[in-house]
């Protein structure tokens, strides 16, 4: 029996749903192995041409068949399709994992915005919703709009993990570490053993910060803690050409992160930039957050920067090194050269 369009799209969208690991997945799942840029970018290139292709009745037209054969062109079909006809949900919310694929975190965050509107209480969507508008930030905090979706979403689904986690982070931005760690510690009783370590460090980082003492650890996640020993070894050198361009006070950045996932890192290390070669450990007490860790991947980018600011976004001025894609169980040092100046 040949396929509805409804499932067929059903299908493709679920495709896409493994490429966007960090965007689309629930943060707090175990993760998948990261996929190869090149295979992500097919699967949403994919995607959106089965959306053009079959997902409205116009698009069954035998002029309408051509398949996009770029992810650029793909959008801008979708892109005029949802112009003349905006109130399809799903295609408001393709186009905005499309835009994150190719790092237009603005429009990502926009097209998210349209998707709520017309579905203003799919937790699912307002916990993207509001991911969108944190990474299209600056600063890359969740705003007022994007607490108030979080919120929202819960209402809807208390134990939503993926809004609550972020929920408590929009929290402990805003200086508010005790209603962090009650909105998070409802979760150490639903998220894997592995998970559940990580999770404790943020609660406890948070109730320390209130002045609340630690939660203690259960025996099963400090044998858990006892597996994250090892790490990646990452050894950063700076090139002699642009050694007259280390700035006073500067701040090494060596972090890592999935391969043709979001740009935010799955660990990471601050270190003064007063001597070089640099040695770094990298393991999953560097995460930044619980929900993605170092050993949960078999790949990762790993790549280091000099920020004369200290900030961790990354700044026009910076020096960089390329990124070195590298086995996550590798014994070998993993070296990297600053060798580039950010633009």
């Amino acid at each position: 029996m040949t396929p509805t369009p409804t499932v067929v799209f059903a299908l493709a969208g679920a495709a896409l749903v493994v490429f966007v690991l960090g965007y689309a997945l629930a943060p707090l799942w175990r993760s998948r192995p990261a996929l190869g840029l090149g295979l992500g970018l097919a699967l949403t290139i994919a995607t959106v041409a089965l959306y053009l292709l079959i997902g409205t009745p116009n698009a069954l037209k035998p002029e309408q068949r051509r398949a996009p054969q770029t992810l650029t062109e793909a959008v801008t079909q979708l892109e005029a399709e949802l112009e003349r006809d905006p109130n399809q949900i799903e295609g408001w919310r393709l186009l905005a994992s499309a835009y994150t694929a190719e790092g237009k975190s603005d429009k990502a965050r926009d097209a998210y915005a349209r998707a709520v509107k017309l579905a203003p209480d799919n937790p699912d969507l307002l916990a993207e919703a509001a991911e969108a508008r944190a990474l299209a930030a600056r600063d890359r905090r969740f705003d007022a709009a994007a607490v108030s979706m979080l919120q929202h979403a819960l209402q809807q689904q208390p134990m939503h993990q993926r809004a609550r986690w972020f929920l408590g982070i929009a929290l402990r931005q805003a200086e508010l570490p005790a209603e962090a760690a009650k909105t998070w510690e409802p979760l150490l009783n639903v998220v894997d053993a592995d998970t559940a370590v990580s999770l404790l460090e943020q609660i406890n980082g948070a109730r320390q910060e209130a002045g609340m003492p630690a939660l203690p650890a259960p025996v099963a996640n400090v044998a858990a803690l006892a597996d994250t020993a090892g790490g990646l070894q990452v050894q950063v050198e700076l090139a002699p050409a642009l050694q007259a361009r280390l700035p006073a006070n500067a701040t090494v950045f060596v972090l890592a992160r999935q391969v043709g996932g979001p740009p935010m890192p799955v660990a990471v290390e601050k270190h003064p930039a007063a001597k070089f070669p640099l040695q770094a450990t990298l393991d999953d007490g560097d995460s930044p957050m619980p929900t993605m860790k170092l050993s949960q991947l078999q790949q990762v980018q790993v790549l280091a920067r000099v920020s004369a600011s200290g900030n961790a976004i990354p700044q026009t001025g910076d020096l960089a090194s390329q990124p070195v894609t590298v086995n996550t169980d590798s014994k070998e040092p993993v070296k990297l050269l600053i060798d580039r100046v950010v633009e």
